[in-house]
């Protein structure tokens, strides 16, 4: 099998290794640089699990090689937390809300909101929207819905007027 060399930015740390050319951007997150809150569940692009923001783009990570990801920069839920460990906004309403129960989808619930701040589409309308591309197996949505909810009313005006 083919090798190649890759390098990006993952969480704000440059990183340089050989990959298969068929590695997923998940797999390699995951199992090569043992980011483990990227969770593997369908490999189909349909469970949004493997949820991860790619030049600030939330993406499914089993959908993308990471020779694709070559020169990008890659953030992980994992790197979402601020310098001090202040959790992200998104973190923070789903932690406050409930809005896990086994875990198992909570980062690429997480991911998605948070990529939707970072975009200024912080509004419930949009969160709810986004949210139809992933699959909780616990069908944990209330919690879900209710920290979309909070964090509309904390960030969504906020992020507005910024």
């Amino acid at each position: 099998m083919s090798e190649y060399r890759v390098e990006m930015k993952v969480n704000g740390r440059r990183v340089a290794e050989a990959v298969e050319a068929r590695t997923s951007l998940g797999d390699f997150l995951r199992l090569k640089l043992g980011y483990t809150g990227v969770h593997m569940g369908c490999e189909h692009g349909v469970c949004g699990a493997c949820t991860i923001m790619v030049d600030g783009r939330a993406v499914r990570s089993c959908l993308m090689l990471a020779v694709q990801a070559e020169g990008s920069e890659v953030l992980t839920v994992e790197g979402l937390a601020d310098a001090q460990d202040a959790l992200h906004p998104a973190q923070d309403a789903m932690r406050k809300a409930h809005g896990l129960q086994c875990g198992f989808c909570t980062p690429g619930v997480v991911m998605t909101l948070a990529s939707l701040c970072a975009d200024r589409r912080c509004d419930e309308q949009s969160m709810v929207a986004a949210m139809s591309g992933h699959i909780c197996r616990c069908t944990g949505y209330q919690g879900i819905r209710r920290a979309i909810t909070m964090l509309a009313a904390e960030v969504g005006s906020a992020g507005s007027d910024t």
